[in-house]
């Protein structure tokens, strides 16, 4: 793998770090759907303006629909899950959780796609889910009903990634391929028109006690334009370059991104489990993305 998509790993992963920092500042006041929409919303507003300053033309080549349906899958239902697992966990754990999506690919390929998962494979994702149950079991914050909730909150939300992924590959990179700006812009807006019916109904039948602060705003437009935005750019031209469960592997880097921020904007307590469980995860997902090496041929 060339340094600059390494380095593009490292960007990405600390923007996505700050992600769960800003849903954690924002879904306990705003509410779950309306962060995710206004998330959304930001992004592909964000990304329009991105696409006109660069005047870059907007060729679909008659993959429009599919980038609609990738938002969806990609952006739309996982920000809901996200925002609703940020009133119910610190941030920190949403961004352990995050850390199984390469684990979710490489079982979503097996199963889906016909991707062959060897036994290395398979004991990544069997330590995987191990660091997973650690971490809930025995974290600082005590699990109930409403933790474990959040925990499979973020958890369909990595089964989202991990097929977005791999659809990615065939609807968009196998026939031609696509700008990824566009590629991020007209999954943002999918999943735009996704969200917008749930915010509607929201906020008409319950709408939030508060709408926040300037301050709540100025995370909220972060949230969408850096870690939105700006980051599906990044991340779509990672796909092209090394491939669907690589590219998934940022997620390794999310958890200490947003174990640091929590713990340093937020006060958020880390314990051994984070150490523990995180180290499992990390261990799986090299099992994971790591290639065996071949072995050495036999004198006959």
């Amino acid at each position: 793998m060339h340094y600059s998509s390494y380095a593009r790993l490292l960007l990405l992963g600390a923007i996505w770090g700050f992600s769960f920092l800003f849903m954690r500042m924002v879904a306990p006041v705003l509410g779950a759907v309306p962060t995710a929409f206004f998330r959304v919303l930001f992004a592909s507003l964000g990304l329009i303006v991105i696409l006109m300053v660069l005047r870059t033309r907007w060729q679909f080549q008659g993959k429009f629909r599919q980038t609609l349906l990738l938002g969806a899958i990609n952006s739309g239902i996982p920000f809901l899950m996200y925002t609703f697992a940020a009133r119910l966990l610190p941030a920190g754990y949403s961004a352990i959780f995050n850390a199984t999506a390469p684990l979710m690919g490489v079982l979503i390929g097996a199963l889906f796609f016909q991707e062959a998962i060897s036994p290395r494979k398979l004991v990544g994702v069997i330590t995987g889910l191990a660091g997973v149950t650690l971490l809930t079991a025995v974290g600082p914050v005590a699990i109930g009903w409403p933790e474990m909730l959040g925990a499979l909150a973020c958890l369909v939300a990595t089964s989202c990634y991990g097929f977005s992924g791999f659809l990615t590959q065939r609807w968009i990179h196998q026939r031609g391929g696509l700008d990824p700006k566009l590629v991020a812009m007209g999954s943002q807006f999918g999943a735009t028109l996704l969200l917008l019916p749930f915010f509607a109904t929201s906020t008409l039948a319950a709408p939030p006690a508060s709408w926040g602060t300037p301050m709540l705003w100025l995370a909220l437009a972060a949230l969408g334009l850096l870690c939105t935005a700006w980051a599906y750019i990044l991340f779509f031209r990672l796909m092209e370059d090394i491939g669907p469960v690589r590219s998934l592997t940022v997620t390794f880097l999310v958890p200490a991104f947003g174990v640091l921020w929590g713990a340093l904007f937020l006060g958020e307590q880390v314990s051994w489990a984070h150490l523990a469980g995180g180290g499992m995860i990390g261990l799986a997902l090299w099992l994971v993305v790591s290639q065996a090496a071949p072995k050495a041929a036999t004198r006959t």
